[in-house]
């Protein structure tokens, strides 16, 4: 077993920024630029709200900057480098990725719980809808869920006890979905098109039949690159969410292999008092350790960018209130009189800080990017304003804004002056 590491929260956090590529060099706006930032990230979350943009384009801006949508879709519907399936949640995940992703395929409904046995049920009772959706997309290729019928089917109702009992058709699309069967092939505004997934693979996509522990290793180590450093429930959370079986054996294995390495974090608290206090074992891939020297090294440039609130960085919340200081949760299903801070709200990234927080929303009608508050955090920097507003006017050229209107009663007064339509 490899000797652990002592390194100070600050530079924890800004490995993490930096493997994020929310730091240095920006890759390049195109289909080539788009594709690095998907490999380091691992999967690009999936949210249909387009109150600002879709939560996957903003992540990919924050990181490129203005960028071409066409490359994306050139990635996803031409060259199939990427493809959604269920990463964290629903998202966009990498072709050479597939390995990976088809563990859960092979497996698809596992497990003993309630929910499995009555999905297993359901399948054995409706073979008939099965064979029809099937044969459906192989005749016609790319189809639409609304497109699908069941008149003469009779398929036994899927029940669910909630919102989605009754659904036959879209409960059985996401079983072919989740079990490998088919794939998005395209899409019609936010509507999925589907077809065989023997038709949307690449040539190329990689086969090999992966263990479920051999699939853990892999997962585990994409993982953690992902988040620079981070424990085995950070770890367990991030990418293919919850879904490691055996982790606490997979990283000793990886340990004892010198893959990873333990790692002990202060906080300038910590230092002053002798006592951590970002308890519990913490892990870098042995990969990242030139970088951490790196960045101990160097000045650290800012950037300062705008973040979707499902964004990589701060989609678990108890890591992002750690490394931060910064609680983060999302409004939107909160009751418009007791939100805090609004519907869909962007954190503000300021070099290595979350400094506060913007509550944007796009007019398409009249081509105006409308910014109804912006917050400061209590110790943000009282001269970060231009740097936000240039941050927000970079959001409205990537959403093709013609026009920014601040609400002038709901901007910090030190950003009043930067902050103006």
């Amino acid at each position: 077993m490899s000797s652990s590491l002592t390194i100070a929260s600050s530079l924890a956090r800004r490995l993490f920024i930096t493997k994020q590529r929310l730091t240095g060099p920006q890759a390049e706006p195109d289909a080539r630029g788009l594709l690095q930032v998907a490999r380091s990230l691992g999967c690009l979350q999936l949210d249909p709200i387009s109150v600002v943009a879709r939560s996957h384009q903003l992540v990919l801006f924050s990181r490129v900057g203005v960028y071409d949508l066409a490359h994306l879709d050139q990635l996803l519907w031409q060259e199939r480098s990427l493809f959604e399936y269920w990463g964290h949640c629903a998202s966009i995940v990498l072709t050479e990725d597939y390995p990976i992703h088809n563990v859960r395929m092979r497996a698809y409904p596992w497990g003993d719980t309630a929910w499995s046995i009555r999905t297993r049920q359901w399948l054995k009772d409706n073979p008939k809808l099965k064979r029809y959706v099937l044969a459906r997309l192989r005749q016609h290729g790319p189809t639409l869920a609304r497109d699908l019928e069941e008149d003469g089917i009779d398929p036994k109702a899927w029940v669910s006890g909630g919102w989605t009992s009754g659904r036959n058709i879209s409960s059985m699309l996401d079983y072919l979905w989740l079990s490998g069967q088919i794939m998005v092939a395209g899409r019609q505004g936010i509507q999925k098109a589907w077809d065989l997934a023997e038709r949307c693979l690449p040539e190329w996509t990689p086969r090999e039949r992966l263990t479920e522990h051999e699939m853990t290793r892999r997962a585990a180590e994409k993982s953690l690159r992902a988040l620079g450093v981070g424990t085995a429930r950070h770890i367990n959370y991030h990418f293919i969410r919850g879904r490691y079986r055996d982790l606490p054996k997979v990283l000793n294995e990886l340990e004892a292999e010198g893959k990873i390495r333990r790692l002990e974090i202060i906080t300038p608290e910590a230092k002053r008092s002798g006592v951590g206090d970002w308890n519990g074992v913490w892990y870098i891939h042995t990969d990242d350790e030139p970088l951490l020297e790196e960045l101990r090294h160097m000045d650290y440039g800012l950037r300062t960018t705008l973040l979707s609130p499902f964004d990589n960085l701060i989609c678990d919340r108890a890591r992002t209130e750690q490394m931060f200081n910064f609680d983060f949760r999302i409004e939107i299903y909160t009751p418009p009189a007791k939100r805090k801070y609004g519907y869909y709200v962007l954190p503000i990234l300021h070099g290595d800080q979350l400094i506060g927080r913007v509550d944007p929303e796009m007019d398409r009608a009249n081509g105006q990017l409308r910014v109804n508050a912006v917050f400061a955090e209590p110790d943000a920097p009282r001269n970060a304003g231009p740097a936000v507003a240039r941050a927000i006017a970079d959001l409205a050229t990537f959403l093709g804004a013609r026009e920014i209107r601040y609400n002038p009663q709901r901007v910090p007064s030190f950003w009043k002056r930067a902050l103006k339509s």
